[in-house]
């Protein structure tokens, strides 16, 4: 009896080890989890390296074409690009909107800086470049800024100005000459009206409209340093839209002498640049909104034209053709 009732507890005792114990893990063939991912797995297409570096190298050069080492410009218009119509909006000054609401038809929708290069034709950019050298071979400034004002007749002398038209000197301007600065003045005129929303019919051509050479000479008086930061609206009064047109390039034909806007006169956090090229069109509300410089020039020289746009009737002048009769 007591044999048996000793079997009976060993056995016992068996069962409940047996039933406490764990058999081992087999860590060779135990597989980890693999989390559930919460939108499926990622894609996988044919080439997919080469892709995603593409992108990063496409990434990489549009923010160094746009943002400059020093963060302080942004570029407008490369010289080397050929852009149709480039432009960016900026917010107009409230003293420029205020005077400019008083003429019906010629409140900009938006104020900004833009850029056109298919409006002048080369030929046409180089008709006007031999006008350009033509009469300012008859006279030029002793500093590094030459002006020529086909409309009142003044061109640079030294430290003064002369009238060509009253010195007999004007034989160097041709029909042809008149023709395509008519033409290309219209179809400036028509494009401002067009992106800025006017009535082309109520902006009128204003003084002062001109051509200019700058290079690397120095100063001889007040109106060769061409670089200071200023308002156009602030220099002209009559103006309220401003457009250039470049009748050489930048790099090929003079060194420095680019365009830049500032975000503001007090403080220059990112300069915006134009490029000169030739045949190129740059235009901008006149206001605040729109201050700017051209750099020094550091060699070469460089050609261009201004012309001004105002909505004040009583400010305008008359086309080249008839001021020459």
């Amino acid at each position: 009896m007591e044999s048996e009732l000793k079997l009976r507890k060993q056995s016992k005792s068996t069962k409940e080890i047996q039933k406490n114990e764990k058999p081992p893990t087999n860590q060779v063939n135990e597989q980890p989890k693999i989390p559930q991912l919460k939108y499926g797995p990622m894609p996988k297409f044919s080439g997919q390296r080469i892709f995603s570096r593409a992108v990063i190298i496409v990434a990489v050069l549009i923010y160094v074409w746009y943002y400059p080492k020093n963060g302080k410009e942004v570029i407008l218009a490369q010289s080397g690009d050929v852009y149709t119509n480039r432009g960016v909006n900026v917010n107009c000054d409230k003293a420029y909107l205020e005077e400019i609401k008083s003429y019906s038809g010629c409140v900009p929708k938006k104020c900004g800086r833009f850029v056109m290069d298919r409006l002048v034709t080369e030929y046409e950019a180089d008709i006007l470049l031999w006008l350009a050298k033509r009469g300012m071979s008859l006279a030029e400034s002793s500093g590094g800024a030459t002006i020529m004002d086909l409309h009142s007749g003044a061109l640079s002398y030294k430290t003064t100005f002369i009238n060509f038209y009253k010195s007999g000197k004007d034989n160097f301007i041709t029909p042809t000459d008149l023709l395509v600065y008519r033409t290309v003045r219209e179809r400036i005129q028509a494009a401002i009206a067009e992106t800025f929303g006017l009535d082309g019919t109520k902006l009128y051509l204003t003084y002062p409209t001109f051509f200019s050479k700058l290079t690397n000479k120095e100063p001889a008086h007040v109106h060769d340093e061409y670089w200071h930061v200023h308002v156009d609206k602030f220099t002209y009064e009559s103006f309220h839209y401003t457009s250039l047109v470049y009748l050489n390039n930048y790099r090929q034909d003079f060194q420095g002498g680019r365009f830049l806007y500032l975000e503001n006169t007090a403080k220059s956090k990112h300069n915006m640049t134009v490029e000169p090229r030739k045949g190129r069109v740059s235009f901008f509300t006149s206001g605040a909104e729109n201050p700017h410089f051209v750099e020094k020039v550091t060699e070469g020289e460089r050609f261009a034209i201004t012309i001004s746009f105002t909505c004040d009737e009583s400010k305008k002048i008359k086309d080249l053709e008839k001021s020459l009769k």
